[in-house]
């Protein structure tokens, strides 16, 4: 692997460091959703909110990390790539304390569109800088990553249950919370890689078309990110209100979801290599059809919950893989990735907001059934992640090469992983 003479070149040991650094702020960006997660329910009802009204709200988000993202690559540029992740990533974990504020739903969703367009740049320049490592590393990494992510989700969803158990106001418990994971933030920033741009550089291009054949494979993350965000954000409102839970149990949901995402995101890289790409996501669409079923089906919340674990266990390590998909299903890699990374990313950021309306249209019992039939896609649809299957490549079939990234746009690619 050659790489081109304008690029910065690092050493191992602050390659290393940067793969620690940035796992950290994986982790830290994941503490801030959980941490928001749990804490639905108790927003719901400060703002005064329907099932309804709160699908509309939870829409907010999205607007916001949609009209937001693009931004992040110009960020970076103009301020260098440490620099931007520094900020960004502070903006978010700060943003954190905006939804528990809200009095009305008016408030509640311009909160929302704050806390969308934070999350949607700092989830950018993050993942991009992990892509710039793992070229460095020359292999993967990014599955471990997404583990920290849900290690972090886990933390802080662990910390909104006894939050919720103990009756606290999130005013409180979110105000404490971003203070700490905005310190923590910063001090992970510190070992990120410092890419900067030339001076006389043009800024990225705002947005790219993806490939036909990154909607293909974005079509299958579109399913596993649906199951995430709807779980995440409407498993605790789910056992609160279908099957009258307490409130630390129903926060608990979120806590078993993201449990099982962090597990098996960690053992993800293990388990790709021994039984490759398409068996994991199909077994996995498995896993997650049984949990959804027993989500739909269950007439008590231990039941429930174990469905919720089940969805997370199943759903986890489908976006890496379509992303190495993606990487390898033509001739512009990141081009591809970036519109699969869309694709992926839109899903998640809509599906509270799908399963509110459905749910104030229908039910709450209803919304998760689609959630189990969107499930049941990833058995059907497995298939098409084989040329993101390592198996592949060591059976002798050429994978793409890895091109070194051009100073001018370290986070060129706004959904690179």
């Amino acid at each position: 692997m050659t790489k081109d003479s304008t690029v910065p070149v690092f050493g191992t040991e602050q390659i290393r460091r940067a793969r620690y650094a940035v796992a950290a702020v994986f982790a830290v960006h994941g503490a801030v959703t959980g941490s928001f997660a749990t804490r639905v329910p108790w927003i719901q009802d400060h703002a005064s909110v329907s099932a309804g009204q709160l699908g509309l709200a939870l829409a907010f988000p999205a607007i916001g990390a949609s009209l937001a993202m693009p931004l992040a690559g110009s960020v970076s540029h103009r301020f260098g790539a440490r620099t931007a992740l520094r900020g960004l990533l502070a903006l978010w974990t700060l943003a954190l304390i905006l939804p528990a504020l809200a009095p009305n739903l008016l408030t509640l969703c311009l909160a929302l569109f704050v806390y969308g367009a934070t999350a949607g740049m700092s989830d950018v320049a993050m993942n991009a800088l992990g892509v710039e490592v793992e070229n460095r590393l020359d292999r993967s990494i990014m599955s471990g990553l997404h583990g920290m992510w849900s290690v972090g989700a886990l933390a802080g969803s662990a910390a909104g249950t006894v939050a919720a158990h103990l009756g606290t106001d999130a005013r409180l418990h979110h105000t404490v919370a971003a203070l700490v994971l905005t310190a923590l933030g910063l001090a992970a920033c510190q070992g990120v890689l410092d890419l900067r741009s030339e001076p006389d550089e043009e800024p990225p291009p705002r947005f790219t078309l993806p490939p036909k054949s990154a909607l293909v494979i974005g079509a299958v993350g579109f399913c596993a990110v649906f199951a995430e965000g709807a779980s995440m954000d409407w498993s605790a409102v789910y056992l609160r209100d279908v099957m009258g839970s307490s409130a630390g149990l129903a926060a608990a949901s979120t806590t078993a979801f993201a449990l099982m995402m962090a597990i098996a995101r960690i053992a993800g890289d293990k388990v790709v290599d021994r039984f490759g790409a398409v068996r994991t996501v199909r077994v996995g669409g498995v896993l997650a059809t049984v949990g959804g079923l027993l989500v739909v089906l269950s007439n008590g919340p231990v039941l429930a919950l174990c469905g919720f674990g089940l969805l997370g266990l199943g759903v986890a390590v489908v976006v890496p893989l379509a992303f190495a998909a993606a990487g390898r299903s033509g001739t512009n890699p990141s081009r591809a990735i970036a519109g699969v990374a869309t694709i992926t990313y839109t899903s998640g950021l809509i599906a509270p907001s799908a399963i509110g309306s459905l749910a104030e249209a229908t039910s709450l019992l209803v919304s998760f059934g689609l959630v189990t039939v969107l499930a049941f896609g990833l058995v059907l649809g497995a298939g098409v992640l084989r040329a993101g299957d390592r198996k592949v490549a060591e059976a002798g079939v050429p994978l793409p090469p890895v091109t070194q990234p051009q100073p001018q746009s370290p986070t060129r690619s706004a959904t690179d992983g």
